[in-house]
């Protein structure tokens, strides 16, 4: 392999394993984070959503979800679906 190539492929490793620290980092405070707690299922449908969408917003699990709020069109079906049930259930907590 060429040097180039060489860095190229380091280049993609290093991406690829900070893209999945910060999933790891979203999914640990997502779990933790009492007034924002999603489900597991939201956090399976909408990982790709939140990464493609609001990665400038990861850790911040308030912007992250003002984010895909806003971004809500561009949701995957799935990840809407989800984020749509949890948000509602948040809200009636919130009420009672």
């Amino acid at each position: 392999m060429t040097t180039m190539l060489k860095r190229r492929v380091l280049e993609r490793a290093v991406r690829g394993a900070g893209v999945t620290l910060a999933l790891a980092a979203t999914v640990s405070v997502l779990s933790s984070t009492a007034s924002f707690a999603f489900s597991a299922e939201a956090q399976q449908m909408c990982s790709g959503d939140a990464f493609r969408l609001c990665s400038a917003e990861i850790p911040n699990i308030p912007r992250i979800t003002a984010c895909m709020v806003k971004n809500r069109s561009q949701l995957s079906s799935g990840c809407r679906v989800v984020l749509d049930r949890d948000l509602a259930a948040q809200r009636r907590a919130a009420a009672e």
